[in-house]
C-alpha cells in the first residue's frame, strides 16, 4: 500500500477498501451509507464523513480509525476534550508545533512519557 501521508482521505480508504477485496457497494452496505456517497468520498467529490462513519469504516476495513479520521482532516472527539479540559494542553502543542518537532522527536517524547507513567486503560 502507498504511504497514507501522500494520499487524501478518499484515495487511502479506496486504497484499503481494494485491499481487503471490497466493491463500494459491499462496503456502503456494511457501513450503513449509499454507495454513491462512498464514491463522492473517494473521488474527493464529498467531503470526509463524520468521525462515527469513519470509525465505521476503520471497523469494517480493520484500519487505524485515528489515521483516518486525522487524514479526513479531523480531530479525534476524545482528543478535542482532553484539550478542551486542560488550559496547558493547548499552550504546550503550541510550543511543540514552534519548535517545529519532527515526527521522530515526538515519537521519542512518547516513548519517554511511556516509561514515566503506565498507559490508563
Amino acid at each position: 500500500m502507498t504511504e497514507s501521508q501522500n494520499l487524501s482521505f478518499g484515495d487511502y480508504l479506496r486504497e484499503l477498501r481494494k485491499e481487503k477485496g471490497l466493491s463500494q457497494k459491499e462496503l456502503a452496505e456494511r457501513v450503513d451509507i449509499d454507495f454513491t456517497y462512498l464514491s463522492k468520498i473517494e473521488t474527493a467529490k464529498a467531503s470526509p464523513p463524520a468521525e462515527d462513519t469513519i470509525r465505521k469504516l476503520a471497523d469494517v476495513l480493520r484500519a487505524d480509525a485515528d489515521k483516518l479520521i486525522l487524514l479526513a482532516g479531523k480531530v479525534p472527539k476524545d482528543l478535542g476534550e482532553v484539550v478542551t479540559g486542560s488550559r496547558a494542553v493547548p499552550i504546550l502543542l503550541r510550543a511543540m508545533r514552534d519548535k517545529e518537532f519532527t515526527e521522530e522527536e515526538l515519537e521519542a517524547c512518547l516513548r519517554q512519557l511511556r516509561k514515566k507513567a503506565p498507559e490508563k486503560k
